[in-house]
């Protein structure tokens, strides 16, 4: 039976109940979703859809430190955005970190999760 390991680390976001920021299973880690909430203040980052994008990827290379991995080993994104309006801004910053990576996109036009922006 594979070992499972949660991940947890103060350096993102802190998971809902029940749910981990990662779990490490085979040499492999499996991240949650991660979104714009800077975790000092647990609060959503001020600004537009760049600035929450880079602190959605910043949380995101904390969980995978934690996990003993960083960024350079993410093979698949996914990114959904309420608007397609955003994908330029998202796009932009997400160039700089995964410069390698296919561009993931996925239109979630849910107005309950507008706050959200990028998740």
């Amino acid at each position: 039976m594979p070992m499972k390991e949660a991940v947890q680390t103060q350096d993102a976001p802190a998971p809902m109940p029940a749910f981990s920021q990662a779990i490490k299973c085979n040499g492999m880690v499996y991240c949650s979703g991660s979104v714009g909430i800077d975790p000092k203040t647990n609060t959503m980052v001020p600004g537009g859809v760049a600035d929450l994008t880079e602190r959605a990827i910043l949380n995101l290379a904390a969980v995978l430190k934690a996990a003993g991995s960083h960024l350079q080993n993410v093979v698949k994104v996914t990114v959904f955005l309420t608007s397609m309006e955003n994908y330029t801004a998202m796009n932009n910053v997400y160039n700089v970190y995964f410069k390698d990576l296919p561009k993931p996109v996925s239109y979630w036009p849910d107005e309950r999760n507008i706050a959200l922006l990028v998740g």
